[in-house]
């Protein structure tokens, strides 16, 4: 399995962020959104990845507050990305080792969309039940001792 096939089946709608938005407008897009990062654009290109772990060390850095704080003095300004074609066991390996929940997908300088550790484990999850409703599905159809094919 491959990244685009979590892509397909997922969507392709993204949300972004500006360097210069403030810490506010991006933590009210990612409530209003019910989602768990931001990809960090500027002159159409990705600079950054801004997820609620970045978010929460912000606002307790600044006393419980977002201030006037900049999405580009928090973000992550090197975020682990994957491509159309990377592997899903390999993804599994990147996000694990480095702790990440949220990956952009890039084919070559384009974004192409985020995929979540979620996503990877509900595309694990669906291809296992997939897996063995096939098994089930072969072995309930196996001879019994003495019928024949």
């Amino acid at each position: 399995m491959k990244v685009s096939d979590i892509l397909r089946l997922k969507g392709n709608t993204l949300y972004t962020a500006s360097v210069n938005d403030p810490l506010g407008d991006a933590i009210q897009t990612m409530a209003e959104k019910d989602i768990g990062s931001l990809v960090v654009m500027e002159h159409g290109d990705i600079v950054g990845m801004l997820t609620f772990r970045e978010v929460i060390v912000a606002i307790v850095n600044n006393g419980g507050t977002a201030g006037n704080i900049l999405v580009r003095s928090v973000m992550d300004d090197a975020p682990l990305t994957c491509t159309m074609e990377t592997d899903m066991d390999e993804v599994r390996r990147m996000m694990l080792d480095r702790h990440a929940r949220y990956m952009p997908v890039m084919d070559k300088k384009m974004l192409m969309g985020v995929i979540s550790f979620y996503d990877v484990a509900k595309a694990v999850v669906d291809s296992q039940n997939f897996e063995n409703k096939m098994l089930k599905a072969y072995i309930r159809d196996w001879p019994v001792d003495g019928e024949s094919d």
